[in-house]
């Protein structure tokens, strides 16, 4: 008896395993109507949802994000702004107080819930700050749908950030995270993240979305645009189809997180095809301020042409530009950017690390709440990539000034580390060095230690398998160790759960008759392999590269140049002696890593002039 309950007990056990170790995504479908009020900036809205759970688990509850309700005083989006002073978000505050405690009441943000039905009946929910809570009236059980029905109305609050109505550029309504939206459940359980400013997290959903608003406004949107010729903008022969002065939008979408638009009676809307796809749409306010824009078609083309080719083929018809009138956020196939620009290089930057954010945000939907780095970072990268392509520089390496820039930052002494989640960071400045540098130069430095090829293999070998899906950092690290045959547990749990750093040095060098003897020495708490370069007399440079033990595979080839393997350098060891066949005479300089790509905080002693 007591074997067999062993053997069944083991049998239970090696279940739980595999099913911990399975992978699903839930699926959402929303159609939505909304009927706008646009002279007193709101809005009725109703929706029905239609929502798969594909987990394993059988679910009593659901979540839903009401993001809006963060836009008054006292919200905790306010209590957090106030709470962290001149150390948040400069954009949420003026001299040091929240802007969100002085916002009118008539132009609070509110997304008030008249009810909610589910497959026809009645369910209680319960607010909570942004989160709703909604018990259901039956289970949802695995591999099963379920409908939601609800009814609601909002107010449009006043523009303080991403959301809003009439910004800082005279953009009437912008539209972002604005309806009911429900919650993404995996195998961390409901990513309910109260909003206080940062990112956001949501199951791939399906949309059809129909808007009624003034026949005079002017709709940006992410998606397909279902009747062209009966509203503005979109068709030069388009009869405007009004009812009571009110135009019907009607825009659909399929898989992508969430469905944004922004509406203005000014915009113009200018398109153009990508060879391979997609569909670009500038929408814009047309003047002065705006005349950059005019010149962005060749660049935005070569802008995808380099990201379908280097990172993936991105996955939609269309994509959109929308002037939204506040900074840069990125949704499902567009995004809202400011429209002024001083020149098309600043213009680019903007769009270029928007539109990235729809293959490290969208396409490959990390937890961005949780893991911001993964998202903000992988972005910058690819930003980097891009920008160094369209406007060259006479740099090192497309990273160079971000490694500056880290290395400027860290002698403050106020860095976070990445592994924080999104919203929980204590200084502002942190947080964007946490999540948009680090993450940025986590790239880089895997591409230093493992060779770029590698690096480029890794990234497209992620797309590959994880497009359309939500990958953590683990699935990324997984793919980036089989592609190099190394061991990169270390770095990861350095670079991203500490705030150590990296400083190596050369310690000595000895000049003898027929070599010369470097002593180099790791004044660090981050170790690394190093690539040591000589540049002789004649400008030739020769590389020795210093691999890391712990690495235990060596990097074969790397795109900076050929070089000679040495052998490897424990991590314990704090010095490490290597002999060059080259005397004084030979010699103009000695230095560490000539790619300057690794990211080490102190230079000074990297490189020796031989005179």
């Amino acid at each position: 008896m007591k074997k067999s309950i062993a053997i069944i007990f083991a049998f239970i056990i090696s279940q739980f395993h595999a099913q911990q170790g399975a992978y699903y995504q839930q699926a959402a479908k929303y159609k939505m109507n909304i009927d706008v009020n646009a002279e007193k900036f709101t809005y009725q809205g109703n929706q029905a949802l239609e929502y798969t759970n594909n987990s394993p688990d059988e679910l009593n509850v659901v979540y839903f994000h009401l993001y809006w309700n963060a836009f008054k005083p006292n919200s905790m989006m306010d209590q957090r702004v106030a709470g962290q002073g001149k150390n948040g978000d400069s954009r949420l505050q003026k001299d040091g107080v929240s802007r969100l405690a002085s916002i009118p009441k008539d132009q609070e943000g509110a997304q008030n819930i008249h009810w909610i039905k589910q497959n026809g009946k009645d369910v209680k929910f319960e607010i909570q700050e942004t989160i709703m809570k909604v018990y259901l009236a039956e289970p949802i059980k695995p591999n099963s749908t379920t409908s939601f029905t609800m009814e609601w109305d909002a107010v449009i609050p006043q523009q303080i950030r991403r959301s809003g109505r009439n910004n800082k550029e005279g953009v009437d309504m912008t539209m972002t995270q604005w309806y009911p939206k429900i919650a993404e459940y995996d195998y961390d359980g409901w990513a309910t993240f109260d909003y206080i400013g940062r990112e956001f997290h949501a199951p791939f959903s399906d949309f059809d979305v129909t808007i009624k608003i003034n026949k005079d406004y002017v709709i940006g949107a992410g998606g397909i645009l279902e009747n062209p010729t009966e509203v503005k903008g979109y068709d030069t022969n388009a009869k405007i189809k009004a009812e009571k002065n009110k135009a019907t939008w009607r825009w659909t979408a399929k898989n992508i997180l969430d469905f944004a638009w922004s509406a203005d009676k000014d915009y113009v809307v200018k398109s153009f095809d990508i060879p391979q796809g997609p569909k670009v749409f500038l929408v814009y306010q047309n003047n002065d301020k705006t005349k950059v824009w005019e010149e962005a078609q060749p660049y935005v083309t070569k802008y995808f042409q380099i990201m379908n080719s280097h990172f993936g083929k991105y996955a939609y018809p269309t994509y959109a530009f929308i002037q939204g009138g506040d900074g840069g956020m990125e949704y499902g196939m567009c995004t809202m950017i400011l429209g002024e620009a001083k020149d098309i290089e600043g213009l680019m930057g903007l769009m270029a690390h928007e539109g990235s954010h729809s293959w490290y945000q969208q396409m490959l939907a990390t937890n961005e709440s949780m893991r911001p780095w993964m998202d903000e970072g992988f972005t910058s990268y690819a930003e980097g990539f891009v920008m160094y392509q369209l406007f060259p520089e006479e740099l090192p390496n497309p990273f160079a000034k971000s490694v500056d820039a880290y290395r400027n930052f860290i002698k403050k002494g106020i860095e976070e580390p990445a592994v924080w989640l999104g919203d929980h960071h204590d200084n502002g400045t942190a947080y964007t060095y946490a999540s948009y540098v680090k993450g940025e130069l986590y790239l880089v430095q895997l591409g230093y230690i493992m060779g770029e090829q590698n690096l480029a293999e890794t990234l497209k070998q992620y797309y590959d398998q994880w497009s359309m899906k939500h990958p953590s950092d683990r699935d990324f690290l997984h793919i980036a160790q089989k592609v190099s045959g190394m061991d990169l547990k270390w770095f990861q749990n350095y670079w991203i759960n500490t705030t150590k750093t990296i400083d190596y040095g050369i310690k000595d060098v000895k000049y003898d008759a027929k070599s010369t003897t470097i002593t180099l020495v790791n004044n660090g708490q981050v170790p690394m392999p190093i690539d040591f370069s000589v540049m002789t007399t004649d400008k030739k440079v020769i590389t020795y590269q210093i691999p890391l033990n712990m690495t235990h595979t060596w990097k074969e080839k790397d795109i900076y140049g050929d070089f000679k393997t040495m052998p490897y350098w424990p991590w314990t060891q704090k010095e490490y002696t290597l002999i060059v066949p080259y005397t004084k005479s030979q010699l103009s300089v000695l230095g560490i890593d000539f790619s300057q790509r690794m990211a080490d905080v102190n230079t000074e002693d990297n490189f020796v002039e031989v005179k």
